[in-house]
């Protein structure tokens, strides 16, 4: 399992909020809804989203994909000194900056919404809606807006959604969540092969012979009673040698990452499965369920059972249509 699939096979899309959004100048849409990530990409027409806190506004335009990193908010819209006209909250919700609902007013179709059904700017907009702690190393490392340029040509995962989103298929949903995250997995590995791309360290650290076997071997098989002894004898170096080494590309000794890991990949199990508090423990490699809760409390502030019942969940309020 390599650095990419290993951060991001676990908080796969699940009930994404995918749509098309079809705008006739002028329009300015401004994004408040605290979501962890959203990739945006023309298939007509042009775009600026503007980013929170004064930084520089970015053009976007035909093939072109970005990817804002929330929750900070930032505007969309038709040119940069636009005013708001519509604000998107929490779980997709569509209102007038006052607080009057949109959502019916502007519905277009399936998956489909705007201002005009034959608006001049059409955009394909795919949100994940809920922080997959698995890949929050990950998120941590993009910045709060980065812009993927397509050359004036689409790639074909972008083709393939725009044919795919106002569909009305059995397991329509299924499909574009799996074509959102391989549309993300091949931005990202765009973005890091950059020259000059300033990859976070754990990343860098997968290409080292060592460390990157030590940290494949943690992330394959979480569950193991792994010691530095152990991950030394397996990669076939001394026992300081590996954690000298291990701390300096990673940035962490080897069990303290291990225990992010296995807390992370149990966070995930408690949202996304109905596995007992008892069972995510013992896959992550605890073997009482007190110990796992103890460190799972310590380190994300609430228990497991807490933390299933909705802790830091995005409110799931009436949303855009999607039929």
């Amino acid at each position: 399992m390599d650095a990419l699939a290993g951060l991001l096979d676990g908080p796969r899309a699940r009930g994404a909020f995918l749509l098309r959004m079809v705008m006739e100048p002028p329009w300015s849409v401004r994004i408040e809804d605290g979501a962890p990530l959203c990739l945006m990409s023309m298939t007509a027409g042009e775009a600026w989203i503007v980013p929170a806190e004064g930084a520089e506004p970015v053009l976007l335009r035909p093939g072109d994909l970005a990817i804002a990193r929330g929750p900070e908010p930032y505007t969309v819209a038709d040119r940069p000194g636009s005013a708001p006209q519509t604000r998107i909250g929490p779980g997709g919700t569509c209102t007038t900056l006052r607080g009057d609902p949109l959502s019916q007013s502007m519905h277009l179709g399936v998956r489909t919404w705007g201002n005009a059904p034959d608006g001049a700017a059409n955009m394909l907009v795919g949100t994940y809606l809920l922080d997959g702690e698995i890949s929050r190393r990950l998120l941590d490392a993009l910045p709060a807006l980065l812009l993927l340029p397509g050359g004036g040509r689409s790639s074909p995962l972008l083709t393939l959604l725009d044919n795919e989103i106002a569909r009305d298929e059995p397991g329509q949903s299924v499909v574009l969540d799996r074509l959102l995250d391989l549309l993300l997995i091949d931005a990202l590995r765009t973005w890091f092969s950059r020259p000059g791309a300033e990859a976070p360290a754990w990343y860098r650290a997968m290409g080292d012979p060592v460390v990157g076997q030590a940290l494949r071997l943690l992330q394959n098989e979480p569950a193991h009673p792994w010691t530095v002894a152990a991950l030394a004898d397996r990669t076939g170096v001394s026992r300081a040698g590996l954690a000298r080494r291990f701390t300096e590309l990673v940035g962490e000794p080897p069990m303290a990452y291990l225990t992010g890991w296995r807390l992370a990949v149990a966070a995930d199990l408690l949202r996304e499965t109905d596995a007992t508090v008892e069972a995510v423990a013992r896959k992550v490699g605890y073997s009482q369920a007190f110990a796992f809760s103890t460190a799972f409390k310590r380190v994300r502030g609430v228990g497991p059972q807490d933390y299933r019942n909705g802790g830091g969940l995005p409110d799931r309020q009436q949303s855009l249509p999607v039929a």
